[in-house]
């Protein structure tokens, strides 16, 4: 998407996107990168961080 035109149409109609947003998208693109086990290992890791289990004295890694 290097088109200037397409980019100003976007931009025109979209607006411009939050770095949350791009942000997101960042992390999605390198989450997309990794193979099936790593992703697991990442989803996993969240989950239980999300639900606190950080602090039970179970590994992360």
């Amino acid at each position: 998407m290097s088109d200037p035109t397409i980019m100003a149409e976007l931009h025109n109609r979209l607006g411009a996107p939050s770095s949350e947003a791009v942000e997101c998208l960042r992390l999605l693109k390198a989450f997309l990168r990794l193979k099936p086990r790593q992703r697991f290992e990442v989803v996993d890791l969240v989950e239980r961080l999300a639900a606190g289990d950080h602090a039970s004295g179970k590994p992360l890694s």
